[in-house]
Parts: structure tokens; sequence; C-alpha cells
């Protein structure tokens, strides 16, 4: 899985959560989840963790 930011004509970014597999030779993309509406740093966190980091909490801001 990975997350793939897929430009819109007159709109921000679509941010989207993917999975690919082989098929016949071609790729195929299946979409599992719009993340567009989550937060950047959520997204990043994310992002991160797909590809084996480790989540740290942040501590609250006063």
């Amino acid at each position: 899985m990975y997350i793939e930011s897929v430009p819109n004509r007159q709109s921000p970014p679509a941010v989207l959560l993917r999975e690919s597999r082989r098929e016949g030779g071609k790729i195929k993309k299946r979409t599992v989840a719009n993340l567009s509406g989550w937060p950047t740093d959520v997204v990043e966190g994310l992002r991160t963790l797909l590809k084996g980091g480790v989540a740290v909490e942040r501590a609250e801001q006063a």
C-alpha cells in the first residue's frame, strides 16, 4: 500500500491510499481510501508508517 497524490483540474489534489498488483503484465491500482480530508501531518505520519517507520505521538501545544 502507498499514498498517492492525484492532481485535479481546478481543485486541490486528491490524496489516496492505494494498492497495486500485476494482472497479465499490466499494473492495476485499487483505491482503498480517500484521505483528502485528513490533515497533512496525519497523512505524512501514515506515509511514514507504510514505509516501515515508527509512529511517535506528538506533544499537545499549550
